[in-house]
């Protein structure tokens, strides 16, 4: 009895080591780790834009009316009756 209860006690004191070494590890690293996520999230949205910020996908774009000079349009007076 007294080897199972040693066992878990050696197996308690491995998970708080792990987990106190992986907090300590994200404290020290926090500002890179959070930079790193930025440019990763920045790099996601900017490259669904097809690189061109704010300028949108080239093939969602209308195409250019072509130039063509329309007739002025004349006052039509409304209907008298």
């Amino acid at each position: 009895m007294q080897k199972l209860i040693n066992v878990l006690a050696v197996a308690s004191a491995a998970v708080s080591v792990a987990v106190v070494g992986t907090v300590g590890y994200v404290y020290v690293n926090r500002e890179a780790i959070i930079e790193d996520v930025k440019e990763k999230a920045l790099g996601s949205v900017m490259g669904g834009l097809g690189g061109a910020a704010g300028l949108g996908a080239p093939d969602l774009s209308p195409s250019p009316a072509p130039d063509q000079a329309a007739a002025p349009i004349a006052p039509v007076a409304p209907i008298q009756f």
